[in-house]
């Protein structure tokens, strides 16, 4: 006999994207960096899935898979390619994105940042300089102001902390490759004071629109599995926080929501075997997954009493033969986490498009849309007909 789990009413459905990945013809501090000796990956993100100029082909996808949430992400660099000269043309590019995702019934959800620098903004120090949130918060206020009337959901940073900021600033694996603790731990601050300061501006410059404004945050919180000594607790209680927590503890109270994405266990204490056998498998990244760790999270952070969507979750899988049941066995979990007082408001998979996946290049495949890059044709794989049956049912069948 099946089990079928009814979401809550008003539950939103979806997908996400990142404009660097998808866009195409993008120049930024990635750009420079794809290009660059010190690059030992040599990935190019190019022409990527062209998305800029084929954004109505894919939403009319997201339409027929049932999608009535998309998030995406703002090009900094598009907008502000010179310091405090901001492009009209771009905005009204974004103006027109927004339209098309209205004109389809399909709720936008705009990240203003997502790891991509204008060049400007780099050869200044990026994220190390004491003025970059006084930077970022002059091109948040252009945005908002510009697109407040179609946009309700706005997502400040996605992982600034729990990722970008330890790639780029202390193990040198993303740009600009450095290595220090003391500007990991600054650049760090410096994310949490410019959440704030753009969340302030952002309600003040909206007056009496913003209550119908919610303005979040998004991190990429794991599942990190320790052993039975006291002393990998500690360890682990403390990893836990600084990757998971962190930002969120920061910048209490200015945000409206918390993005949560989960994807996998990122880390193993000795002994923690014997806690949690080997879970599922992620080839393509090289990551072990397990679903009920996203119940765990939840839980967690439903201790915060603010909304939360699921921002991010998703596999990479390019024969489509796991990402089924990646996506109905996650579900499971935050249904579980919804009856015990999650406050969860939609699920959006990462991601609708294969897309280029930043280090690892094209080669990890995670969209419910395949995407051959030598044609740039979409071909919707049969997991994505699947998750649209939930999508349109708000509920999952077991």
């Amino acid at each position: 006999m099946s089990d079928l789990l009814k979401f809550p009413d008003g539950f939103k459905w979806g997908s996400a994207t990142s404009a660097h990945q998808i866009e195409g013809g993008n120049y930024n501090d990635w750009t420079e960096w794809e290009k660059s000796p010190q690059n030992s990956s040599r990935f190019i993100s190019g022409r990527a899935c062209d998305s800029y100029n084929r954004y109505e082909e894919d939403f009319d996808i997201a339409q027929k898979l049932n999608h009535n949430i998309h998030r995406f992400s703002i090009e900094w660099s598009r907008i502000e390619p010179e310091e405090g000269k901001f492009n009209e043309k771009e905005i009204e590019h974004y103006k027109r994105l927004i339209g098309a995702l209205c004109d389809r019934g399909i709720e936008p959800m705009v990240t203003l940042w997502h790891f991509t620098n204008p060049i400007w903004f780099a050869e200044k120090g990026g994220w190390i300089n004491s003025k970059s949130p006084e930077y970022f918060t002059r091109y948040v206020k252009y945005v908002v102001d510009n697109l407040k009337d179609k946009v309700g959901l706005w997502i400040t940073f996605n992982e600034a902390v729990s990722v970008y900021a330890g790639f780029s600033y202390l193990n040198g694996q993303w740009p600009p490759q450095r290595r220090n603790l003391f500007e990991y731990q600054k650049v760090r601050n410096n994310f949490v004071k410019a959440h704030i300061l753009a969340y302030r501006e952002i309600k003040k410059m909206c007056g009496d629109m913003s209550h119908n404004i919610a303005i979040g945050l998004t991190e990429n919180n794991v599942y990190s599995a320790h052993g039975d000594r006291w002393y990998e607790k500690i360890i682990d209680s403390i990893y836990n926080y600084q990757r998971n927590i962190y930002f969120f503890d920061k910048a209490l109270p200015y945000y409206d929501f918390i993005g949560l994405n989960y994807y996998r266990v990122d880390r193993r204490m000795p002994g923690s075997y014997r806690n949690l056998p080997r879970q599922g498998w992620m080839p393509e990244m090289g990551w072990e997954t397990y679903p009920k760790g996203i119940y765990y999270r939840l839980t967690e952070l439903k201790k915060i009493k603010k909304p939360i969507y699921i921002t991010e979750n998703g596999i990479a899988d390019g024969k489509d033969e796991q990402r089924d049941k990646f996506i109905k066995e996650h579900l499971r979990w935050i249904w579980q986490a919804i009856q015990d007082g999650a406050d969860v408001r939609g699920y959006l998979y990462w991601s609708l498009l294969d897309n280029f996946e930043w280090h690892h290049g094209f080669g990890p495949r995670f969209g419910l849309v395949e995407i051959d890059y030598a044609t740039l044709e979409r071909k919707i794989r049969p997991s994505a007909y699947e998750y649209s049956k939930i999508c349109k049912e708000n509920a999952l069948i077991l």
